[in-house]
């Protein structure tokens, strides 16, 4: 990883990085996207449906009713949209996927064992991701190797740190941990959310899992799991 001086946090990217890419585009968001319909019936009134329908409204610049605001969720999922209110909604309807036990959050075998040696260290855990805080929670609650949330000291996403390929979202981080960013660590899959990162002043490392055959990240150190980090 690049930076010299004590490390004070690591970041951590979760689709590619901390979990499998596939079981986030084959497994939670086709189940996201075949309930989109009927979580808005179900929940038609409510202060959550009328949250769902201005956020959508904001997002698309223009008052939506349901039907509309549903057509333009299916669209933003269809096209992998990294949009707050479609976020939201996938993070509303995997909530009850894993109470019933019909999701699970998938973590890589070395990230427990990381979580823990960096915590044994001092060295804050946190994790930053296009999914709602919400869905992150549930994602790292509901795993394999079990509720792995006591590791983790909090969560950002779009609402709360904003877009992953904006320095200006690292500098937010930075500001909320209260640390330099030279004394932090974000752990990405993907090029543009590194280089907006290391823009910021933060020290990065680009993952590629050996399950993953998408060409290197250039630019960055690279790794292969987060053994490496430690």
């Amino acid at each position: 990883m690049t930076g010299t001086g004590r490390l004070r946090a690591v970041v951590l990217d979760i689709e590619g990085t901390t979990g499998s890419l596939d079981h986030v585009q084959d497994v939670l968001f086709p189940y996201a996207r075949a309930r989109f319909a009927s979580w808005l019936a179900e929940h038609r009134g409510t202060a959550q449906w009328r949250r769902i329908l201005d956020a959508v409204a904001d997002e698309a610049g223009s008052v939506q009713d349901e039907a509309g605001a549903l057509a333009l969720l299916e669209r933003w999922a269809d096209a992998d949209v990294k949009t707050p209110p479609l976020k939201t909604l996938q993070g509303l309807i995997w909530s009850s996927g894993y109470a019933d036990g019909q999701l699970q959050g998938h973590v890589y075998a070395d990230v427990p064992p990381a979580l823990e040696r960096w915590k044994a260290r001092g060295v804050g855990r946190f994790v930053y991701s296009s999914g709602s805080v919400a869905a992150q929670r549930d994602w790292f609650g509901h795993t394999e190797y079990g509720d792995l949330r006591p590791l983790l000291d909090g969560y950002f996403d779009l609402t709360t740190a904003g877009p992953k390929t904006s320095p200006e979202s690292y500098d937010t981080i930075a500001r909320q941990l209260g640390h330099a960013p030279a004394a932090l660590l974000f752990v990405s899959d993907l090029g543009a959310e590194l280089d907006a990162a290391a823009t910021a002043g933060w020290r990065t490392a680009a993952v590629r899992r050996s399950d993953d055959d998408r060409a290197a990240v250039p630019g960055h150190p690279a790794v292969d799991s987060l053994a490496p980090l430690l």
